[in-house]
């Protein structure tokens, strides 16, 4: 019981209201707490899975468009089989990975061997005052430093043991993460349509069927379109950054090609890890091609982060370029990796459940997002 005291100023004399919560109310905001702690300790918990099981869901929606083209053209009494199209187009997928592991391997090994091999004589050159990598080093008073990265080369290289298991043991958890991947894609895309079926049959009344599968269609249309944004960029990544590949001389520009787009398809942190992996490569073969080739990757990654990206995401989901920005800071800064993740196909679910809702209370024209969808075609 609380209790709070008013004076008022004409009657001059001092009230008390007398405020009372009681045993039932204050019980329920601690259950409220403690299941909000609950679940907040859960999410961090299975963050990983979900992480996977949207990872999932997204190449589920890559590969569905393709299942299905491939379901119907099947002869016989096969057509239409999402089982057989799933695995004809997982066959696909594993022959083209293959083949580029087999083209990406090789080269790697023989970089990190002439890295290796060629480490000791880089330290050296760096410390002799009459090189031009030591001249550069002096000029620019970067002998600390340099003597820092020797040293801890050095300790590496001591602790190659434990390096390599602790890489293996990595290597492993990726392999398993991405058999774990693969495997709920494939059931995904298998038996994705009989769940969303089975769902609607029992959750949605037959009146609302139409609404619901309208709203259903165009929530993965922009899902999808997102899906498809986020591949463009990753091919447009590609195509710009190969030239200082080409100009510098860079050995295997097609190969890290293969890797700037594999690394556009990752949201956030994928061109970090791409400019990084150029950049060592493009070491092996000269410091100014290194210099060069990280500052072009960097040069396109402002670029794509506040020219491209925005603009194609927002053509491909019907969103403004002003709201895929906002989608992207909101998401990074709540979840970090999987926020960045999820940012723009949430809001862009949002959008059509939030116009929808609007839509049929008379706030909005009726069809109004398939008129926003033909005017932004």
């Amino acid at each position: 019981m609380s209790f709070f005291g008013l004076f008022d100023n004409e009657e001059k004399k001092h009230s008390r209201v007398e405020v009372t919560v009681s045993n039932e109310t204050l019980i329920r905001v601690v259950l409220i707490v403690l299941i909000t702690i609950a679940l907040v300790e859960a999410f961090l918990r299975v963050k990983s899975a979900l992480v996977l099981l949207l990872l999932s869901f997204f190449l589920s929606l890559v590969l569905n468009g393709p299942v299905t083209w491939i379901a119907n053209l099947l002869p016989g009494k096969i057509r239409g089989s999402r089982l057989i199209a799933t695995t004809v187009s997982y066959i696909v997928v594993i022959v083209i990975l293959g083949a580029f592991i087999a083209y990406i391997i090789p080269p790697f090994v023989h970089q990190t061997e002439r890295f290796i091999a060629a480490a000791p004589n880089l330290v050296r050159e760096t410390q002799n005052q009459n090189t031009s990598l030591g001249i550069f080093v002096r000029n620019h008073h970067l002998q600390s430093q340099v003597n820092n990265l020797s040293s801890q080369l050095s300790r590496q290289l001591k602790n190659i043991g434990g390096v390599a298991f602790t890489s293996l043991i990595r290597i492993v958890k990726d392999v398993f993460s991405l058999l774990a991947v693969l495997a709920l894609t494939f059931m995904m895309l298998i038996e994705g349509p009989r769940w969303l079926n089975g769902f609607r049959s029992i959750f949605v009344r037959p009146r609302h069927v139409k609404l619901v599968n309208r709203v259903a269609h165009e929530m993965y249309r922009v899902i999808r379109g997102y899906v498809n944004g986020q591949v463009l960029l990753a091919i447009i990544a590609a195509l710009l950054v190969a030239p200082s590949l080409f100009i510098m001389g860079v050995s295997y520009p097609v190969a890290l090609m293969a890797i700037v787009f594999i690394s556009g398809l990752i949201p956030l942190v994928g061109h970090t890890i791409g400019a990084a992996i150029l950049t060592v490569v493009a070491l092996f073969h000269s410091v100014p091609a290194a210099l060069v080739v990280l500052i072009w990757y960097v040069l396109y990654i402002n670029i794509e982060n506040y020219v491209l990206a925005p603009k194609i995401q927002a053509n491909t989901t019907k969103m403004s370029p002003l709201l895929v920005l906002i989608a992207i800071v909101v998401g990074i800064n709540f979840g970090g990796l999987l926020g960045g993740l999820i940012a723009i196909p949430v809001a862009a679910v949002l959008r059509v459940a939030t116009a929808e809702f609007l839509e049929q209370r008379n706030k909005l024209p009726k069809n109004y997002l398939d008129d926003v969808n033909e005017s932004g075609s």
